[in-house]
């Protein structure tokens, strides 16, 4: 599914129109954003966990040409599902 699809799904769901949807779906991923980028978690219970994680600096490998090249340290963003989303799938 990608993003029209689910506004398209949240119309039909809500009754809302479609401009309405996209807009709440922008406003949703709009706010998750702006949560991690101030270091916070967004916790839908049943749902999942989104967060901000550490990744190490290491060692890694130019695949055109096999040098060795320094990966830095960095920040990204990351999912964990909850456990009612587990059960579903």
């Amino acid at each position: 599914m990608n993003k029209a699809e689910l506004i398209e799904a949240i119309a039909n769901d809500t009754g809302v129109t479609k401009k309405l949807a996209g807009e709440m779906v922008d406003s949703f991923i709009y706010e998750v954003t702006k949560a991690l980028k101030k270091g916070q978690e967004v916790r839908l219970v049943g749902f999942g966990t989104f967060k901000v994680v550490k990744r190490k600096a290491r060692m890694g490998v130019n695949p055109q040409t096999g040098a060795k090249m320094k990966i830095p340290a960095r920040k990204v963003p990351k999912f964990v599902p909850g456990k009612e989303l587990k059960k579903s799938v």
